[in-house]
């Protein structure tokens, strides 16, 4: 598991609580988290890609050199749901934890995702209610390393049963960046980490399990 000594990590050594801000912020604003006491609704753009990367190191040392903030390791249990559209998930974690429904394109390159989010408690009863209610497709345990670079967020996953991956979500979320704009930062920070055409992943962590 690659857990090394993470780029801006706080100096009080509190990486893996929430960043300042959780609890007030937007569920997925570069400086706060997802919010845990606003029960807010957020629907945002995002382009992103997934990619295996068995050098998790490397992308940390692109992520130090340019300054990224780093919220912190989370351990995140992600129950997907049958849902009629998309996917429709609930994440229980230490830093994050809400309800998600987004639609993606089933594609390897950088990709539209239309995500709408409602930010949950931790230990929430939610999970219990769902799981009677609704029929549970997989379940996805992963470590998170959680970093953002302005809007850019950047995720370095240890997934149980998979391996090792790399995400970069670059995110519209007031309608003022186009999807050009967004598509250029994930194909520079690609670029810069050294993640291949051939490393890239059409699938969710929750489809290739269903694969399995």
């Amino acid at each position: 598991m690659a857990t090394g000594m993470p780029a801006g990590k706080a100096a009080s050594g509190q990486e893996n609580r929430p960043p300042a801000g959780v609890g007030r912020s937007d569920p997925t604003a570069p400086r706060g988290g997802f919010a845990q006491g606003d029960r807010c609704v957020v629907s945002h753009l995002n382009v992103e890609i997934k990619a295996r990367c068995a050098d998790h190191e490397r992308v940390r040392a692109v992520l130090r050199a340019r300054g990224a903030r780093f919220v912190g390791t989370d351990h995140q249990i992600d129950t997907y749901f049958r849902a009629a559209a998309g996917r429709f998930k609930l994440r229980e974690g230490r830093i994050e934890n809400a309800l998600i429904h987004y639609d993606r394109e089933d594609t390897p390159g950088p990709k539209r995702t239309h995500v709408t989010l409602f930010a949950t408690e931790p230990g929430s009863a939610l999970g219990d209610l769902l799981r009677r209610a609704l029929e549970v497709a997989t379940v996805v345990d992963k470590e998170r390393e959680i970093y953002f670079l302005d809007n850019v967020k950047v995720h370095l996953d240890t997934v149980a049963g998979l391996g090792t991956f790399v995400e970069f979500e670059a995110i519209d979320l007031d309608g003022t960046r186009r999807v050009e704009e967004l598509r250029a930062q994930v194909t520079e920070l690609m670029d810069a980490c050294g993640v291949r055409d051939d490393d890239l992943l059409a699938l969710s962590y929750s489809d290739m399990l269903l694969r399995e």
